[in-house]
């Protein structure tokens, strides 16, 4: 009996000295706090049920984690979390981040540490031109799964003018380099085909009273009003704007398309238009599984405008980790140069159609909507 019992005590110990299973990382580099988390803790869902599909179907043979940090949409912590995330050998390709603020710095840090970076959200130009200019010593290193501004701001500027048949407009902006740069992206596309830009002025992220600002753009009278930025303050202008009886219409870009717009702007919402870069996922039908998944997933959670485009950035980071990440089987290093020149090659089949990097690591996919609000609903309209 007492033989039985030392056994009995002993597998557990020899259980652990066992052959431990390989692990490989991939980061997550988002706002997880702060005014944005909505946005951030939905590209975290997005990424997590990329990474339990990978590990629940047997394609590896290694067990691949998910590691997220929090950059709280400012860029002095997105380059410190950068540099917690480049110092991880065992880190193989880092998604993210959400603001472009955030990306641009964070992907230098990335690049000296010769680290794949998929940003699904981030849209200023800037991002992908930078590794294009000759001060840049290190690999090219950056890609995006989502289109840039430019081809949103005059995607929005052609809509206002031709489809609207909206000739003036004033522009609102949040100072950062995506709302900024959204906003002088439309405002040059808006002047180039004929439109009027009455106003151009910016705001700061976390203010609340826009009263007097609009007040001012009301006495302009312009037939729509534009803004560049996130939904925060994008729903508290149109709460103002209603209040005050400005009849324009608010025009907006994908940092609006949440949810949490409309509990922000309430009423004032409705018939605001907002585009965005690709195809709404329910009219892709390689989509369909990812929806019926993520419901099935998150029941009860609203879906965010970066889930698809996160969930499709880390379903590329683990194909870029099976076909290229291990070139030694038997050690648990990542080859993180071989991942990036498999990325330059990519055409990959998913939920946002198919994609493709151009030189730059951007997109070849430069598909854009709009949207109404209609009944708390972003409706597509073309």
């Amino acid at each position: 009996m007492k033989k039985s019992i030392a056994l009995a005590a002993l597998l557990p110990l020899l259980s652990a000295c066992g052959p431990k299973e390989k692990t490989f990382r991939l980061a997550l580099a988002v706002p997880l706090t702060g005014d944005i988390a909505a946005m951030g803790q939905g590209m975290k869902r997005g990424a997590d049920l990329a990474v339990k599909e990978a590990n629940a179907s047997g394609r590896f043979k290694f067990k691949v984690e998910l590691r997220a940090f929090d950059d709280r949409a400012d860029p002095k912590e997105a380059v410190n979390v950068a540099n917690q995330i480049a110092s991880d050998s065992n880190i193989a390709l880092v998604v993210g981040h959400l603001n472009s603020g955030c990306s641009i710095p964070a992907a230098q840090v990335y690049a000296k540490a010769g680290l794949a970076m998929i940003t699904p959200a981030a849209t200023n130009p800037k991002l992908t031109l930078q590794q294009m200019e000759t001060s840049w010593k290190w690999p090219k290193n950056i890609f995006r799964v989502n289109t840039t501004d430019d081809v949103q701001g005059s995607f929005a500027a052609n809509f206002v003018l031709k489809k609207l048949k909206l000739g003036t407009v004033c522009i609102i902006h949040d100072k950062t380099p995506y709302g900024q740069g959204l906003a002088e992206e439309f405002e040059k596309e808006f002047k180039k085909r004929g439109g009027t830009v009455k106003s151009f002025d910016g705001i700061a992220i976390g203010d609340k009273d826009f009263k007097a600002l609009l007040t001012r753009l009301k006495s302009r009278r312009p037939d729509a009003l534009y803004f560049g930025g996130i939904y925060n303050e994008g729903g508290l202008i149109a709460k103002q704007a209603k209040e005050l009886g400005m009849k324009a219409p608010l025009i907006s870009g994908d940092a609006v398309q949440s949810p949490e717009f409309f509990k922000v702007a309430g009423s004032a919402a409705e018939g605001a238009y907002v585009t965005n870069v690709g195809v709404p996922p329910e009219r892709i039908p390689s989509a369909k599984k990812f929806l019926e998944d993520y419901v099935k997933e998150y029941p009860g959670k609203d879906m965010q405008p970066y889930d698809h485009y996160t969930y499709e950035a880390t379903m590329i980071a683990l194909l870029a980790l099976e076909k290229a990440g291990i070139a030694d089987p038997a050690s648990n290093a990542v080859d993180r140069s071989r991942m990036i020149e498999f990325l330059k090659t990519l055409k990959y089949d998913g939920v946002l159609g198919r994609t493709e990097f151009d030189e730059k690591g951007d997109t070849k996919n430069k598909a854009a909507t709009v949207y109404i609000v209609k009944d708390s609903k972003f409706v597509p309209v073309n």
